[in-house]
């Protein structure tokens, strides 16, 4: 019965060393989702300027456009 113990006790410390590997990915994870998560906002706030300045550009450039 001895050696069913060991093995039990093996397979906790190989589960609790899984467990923790795990959870430390998961938040280097979470910390890189939020960091490109940050990122879309920035770029998508920079394409509507670029989109906004783009229009009024092409506006002056071709103030009558035919159709």
């Amino acid at each position: 019965m001895a050696i069913d113990n060991k093995i039990e006790q093996a397979m906790d410390l190989v589960k609790s060393h899984l467990m923790f590997a795990v959870r430390e990915e998961v938040e280097v994870l979470k910390e890189r989702i939020a960091e490109l998560e940050e990122r879309i906002a920035f770029l998508e706030s920079e394409n509507a300027i670029l989109r906004s300045t783009a229009t009024q550009v092409d506006e002056s450039i071709n103030p009558t456009r035919p159709f």
